[in-house]
This record gives C-alpha cells, sequence and structure tokens, in this order.
C-alpha cells in the first residue's frame, strides 16, 4: 500500500540548523538576495518578452542601501514582484522554488536559457544568519495587484 503525506517543519528547530549549516560564509547572505533580485528582474523581463507583462521602459536596476544608524540593509530591485499568495508559497514555504515553478510554467513560450539562478529555494534563508527580523516589501506586476509586507523572526511569520 502506497502512502502519501506532507512533511511538516518547525521554523524554530530549523531556523538554528540554517543559520550555523547551510552556508559556512555569513557574507554569502547577500549574494543570495541580490541573486533574487535578479531573478525578479530577469523574469519581469522574459514575460515582457513573451507579452504576458508591459515593459514599462525602466531600465533594471538593484539598490543596496546600508542604515548603520538603525543597523538595517535594504535590497530593493524593479523586477517582478509578488502577490501575496507567492509570498506566502515561494517565502513562507521552504525549500520551494518560484525560479523552478517559473521555468516550467513559461517553458513552451520562453527560451530554454533565461539566466534566472535560484533554483532550490533556500538562498532567501540565507539572510537569518545575519538578522533577527526579515522583511519583505513587495508588489507584483500584476495589474490590480496590492502590496504586500511580510515579516519573520524565523519563528513566527507575519503577512
Amino acid at each position: 500500500m502506497k502512502r502519501e503525506g506532507q512533511i511538516k517543519v518547525d521554523s524554530e528547530n530549523l531556523f538554528p540548523i540554517i543559520k550555523k549549516w547551510l552556508y559556512s560564509d555569513k557574507d554569502i547572505f547577500l549574494r543570495e538576495i541580490v541573486a533574487n533580485s535578479c531573478d525578479a528582474i530577469k523574469k519581469y523581463q522574459s514575460l515582457c518578452l513573451m507579452g504576458s507583462a508591459e515593459d514599462d521602459g525602466v531600465k533594471p536596476r538593484i539598490d543596496i542601501i546600508l542604515d548603520k544608524e538603525n543597523k538595517t540593509l535594504t535590497v530593493k530591485d524593479n523586477g517582478i514582484g509578488m502577490t501575496e499568495e507567492e509570498v506566502e508559497k515561494y517565502i513562507a514555504q521552504i525549500a520551494f522554488s518560484g525560479a523552478q515553478e517559473f521555468l516550467e510554467k513559461y517553458k513552451d513560450k520562453a527560451d530554454a536559457e533565461t539566466g534566472i539562478i535560484g533554483h532550490f529555494g533556500l538562498g532567501f534563508y540565507s539572510a537569518y544568519m545575519v538578522s533577527e527580523l526579515v522583511e519583505i516589501e513587495t508588489l507584483s506586476f500584476e495589474k490590480d495587484a496590492k502590496p504586500v509586507h511580510w515579516e519573520s523572526s524565523g519563528a513566527a511569520v507575519s503577512l
């Protein structure tokens, strides 16, 4: 008899493992977050080329803003953005790759090589190696999309 089920993960127990063992170098988190921004821009560009998104003519941009006084680091891009459902799916679920799903969804319309970097859905969590709180503010490219604010200390998630 075949049984299928879902594995539940307690983030309070998992994040200490991620913080200590997932990456050997703490500075790697910035590369991972910037890679996510690159992917967001590549996805937007791909959708524009396919005619699934309107090209706004704005040049791709990633800003890295360090605020020493408030001890924050902000990575800001003008990529595809996410809806509340996408944040729940791609961020609140560990090891679920939005890049992988994007490539699968548009495989018939896009070139095989899109330049999207992330494929495992883990890079984002490297931010918890250096942060007590991680926040996401995002707005999907989709028409009539609403802004989403998400934050987590790694133990509790808030949308």
